[in-house]
């Protein structure tokens, strides 16, 4: 990130709480764009603020694709790379953490069948491999959802479908990337693939811009419909985090000050609370979203944040929802 955005997160320097609470991060980036380099020197002084974060999980976004080739395997080239940085990792030169662990890639899905040699060729790529993320997330406001590729109805899409079949008989596993108002859709695809893990990233992305901007209350309500239903399926779990992302409408990233953890806490706590009371403890991950989130907090901040909210469960429930949970899900 930019010396600028450093700069002002050192504003508000916490120390971790719960150090020895084993942790396991399943969601963070690694870019290197004009201006924002976020690699794995970048990821272990966050990591080095003192949380007990034993293995990580990398999520794909369109880093170091391959330049040549066949547009459909170009994807291939971040499996590569993350590869080599876990490679890096795993000198111990960068601190006591597993990165990497499990990679998560891209792949076109709407290919249908014809995805299954691009799955095949990124399980090659990586003994780490374990999934493919790949967005569905769309709105009619372009506002909230910028101008892309990506098309309404897509979880609904027969092509989608033929390329989850696809992840579903190599035992892979779905990370969904969908706005909070396609969640009854997602929930619709879960029901239909139930022997593959279906991981629902940032609870569902409610969205807080564009025409949702000051309808909280609204979006609220009809996002805990949506999560009510995806919690049903028995085959999704979700990952509890996200809120740093601009598209979630709060300002923090607009203040002369980052927030601190007991204010992070009491925004996200009904949220979070809600999801883990539909999924159950068993079924919820936290996770950190940087560098994307770290527009808006540190990464010891938003772990402590965590801690806090979650300090009325049970240590095993604590242990899923920091460690179990994503261990399982990415079978690290």
């Amino acid at each position: 990130m930019t010396s600028q955005r450093d700069s002002w997160l050192a504003q508000n320097v916490e120390e971790p709480l719960e150090p020895e609470l084993p942790i396991c991060d399943p969601h963070h980036h690694f870019w290197d764009r004009a201006g924002d380099r976020y690699l794995l020197d970048q990821l272990a002084k966050d990591l080095g603020g003192g949380h007990n974060i034993e293995q990580t999980v990398f999520i794909e976004c369109g880093s170091m694709y391959r330049a040549r080739g066949p547009e459909e395997l170009r994807s291939i080239g971040e499996t590569e790379f993350v590869h080599g940085i876990a490679a890096q990792s795993a000198s111990g030169q960068y601190g006591p953490t597993e990165v990497a662990a499990g990679i998560v890639a891209n792949a076109n899905l709407m290919l249908g069948a014809a995805v299954a040699p691009v799955l095949e060729a990124h399980l090659a790529a990586s003994s780490r491999f374990r999934g493919i993320r790949f967005t569905c997330s769309w709105d009619a406001d372009p506002a909230a959802s910028p101008p892309s590729s990506r098309t309404p109805g897509m979880l609904l899409d027969s092509r989608l479908r033929d390329g989850i079949a696809c992840l579903q008989k190599l035992g892979l596993s779905f990370d969904a990337l969908v706005y909070h108002p396609q969640l009854e859709e997602l929930a619709d695809l879960a029901a239909v693939f139930p022997d593959t893990t279906i991981i629902l990233n940032h609870i569902g992305r409610p969205l807080g811009n564009g025409r949702y901007a000051g309808q909280r209350e609204e979006v609220f309500s009809n996002w805990q419909r949506g999560i009510t239903a995806v919690a049903a399926c028995d085959n999704v779990v979700v990952k509890l985090g996200g809120f740093g992302n601009l598209i979630s409408g709060y300002d923090w990233h607009q203040r002369p000050v980052p927030p601190d953890s007991e204010e992070l806490a009491r925004t996200i706590t009904p949220w979070l609370m809600f999801c883990i009371e539909q999924f159950g403890p068993q079924r919820c991950m936290f996770e950190s979203n940087f560098p994307v989130d770290k527009e808006s907090y540190a990464y010891t901040t938003v772990w402590n944040a965590f801690k806090r909210l979650s300090q009325g469960f049970s240590a095993a429930e604590r242990a899923a929802m920091f460690q179990g949970t994503a261990v399982k899900a990415y079978r690290l």
